[in-house]
């Protein structure tokens, strides 16, 4: 497994396959890099892809609350390692991380987001302001399945008795070993307030992109106002495709976008 240094020295665990312009790969949640393993593969035909486990997860040193500075050092880190720029793709929380990244200035060629999930409407639906630390305590009393729970019910908004039954599924466990990355979560993304601010200095070409009428009312929504407020974005359906976009529905669009880029 290669491995990269971060600024302050942590080491960095990464995947790289095929050949071509470079890509990288951003995960969030409780997941490590294997949550892009699927669309790497599909990517590899056209591109360079980079996947790498965000620290304090998987094969990745540091922890999860060295601060949100240190994550956009293991960002720019990557980027580097790619030969110095890439694309980027992010999706849910991690488009918000991705967008956060690219309004950083970080050297990243093109961004492309699946469903951002900002709360657009001053009055709409947004987690606890405080997730991150029930997470942490959660965690604490070594109840990583019921943080992980947690954040699908209270965070995402899914309903209980679905939670109920995925914890019996094979993936189920894997969520459970890295339900502390959610805290590193919450420290970028908080409750999900809508930023213009930031938006605005994404300086970047931008590709916006959901679900079309499959996607969540919110999200679609969501997604219409950070096309708008970016100063380079455009938009793209990918009609019927749910939250959980399939992989090869993904590439396509992101291999169109990508190879488009001058």
């Amino acid at each position: 497994m290669p491995e990269t240094t971060s600024t302050d020295g942590t080491t960095i665990a990464y995947d790289q396959v095929g050949s071509g312009p470079a890509v990288l790969l951003l995960h969030g949640g409780p997941m490590t890099r294997q949550a892009n393993a699927g669309l790497a593969v599909i990517l590899a035909e056209h591109f360079t892809v980079y996947t790498y486990d965000r620290r304090g997860r998987g094969g990745s040193a540091g922890t999860v609350e060295d601060g949100v500075d240190a994550e956009f050092e293991d960002l720019a880190t990557m980027l580097q390692t790619a030969g110095g720029s890439a694309h980027l793709y992010g999706s849910s929380g991690a488009a918000i991380i991705a967008l956060q990244a690219a309004a950083r200035g970080l050297p990243i060629t093109t961004l492309a987001v699946w469903e951002p999930p900002y709360s657009a409407s001053p009055d709409g639906p947004r987690p606890p302001a405080d997730w991150g630390r029930r997470i942490a305590d959660l965690i604490a009393e070594d109840r990583r399945g019921d943080a992980v729970a947690y954040w699908m019910t209270s965070v995402i908004g899914m309903p209980a008795e679905m939670v109920a039954g995925m914890r019996h599924a094979p993936f189920w466990a894997g969520m459970e070993s890295e339900a502390h990355g959610l805290v590193a979560d919450h420290a970028l993304i908080g409750d999900f307030s809508f930023d213009p601010a930031t938006l605005q200095a994404v300086k970047i070409p931008t590709l916006v992109m959901d679900g079309g009428p499959a996607a969540a009312p919110p999200l679609a929504a969501a997604a219409a106002e950070v096309a708008a407020t970016v100063p380079r974005a455009s938009r793209q359906s990918l009609d019927g495709q749910p939250h959980n976009v399939a992989d090869d529905a993904m590439a396509a669009a992101l291999t169109a976008y990508f190879r488009s880029a001058p």
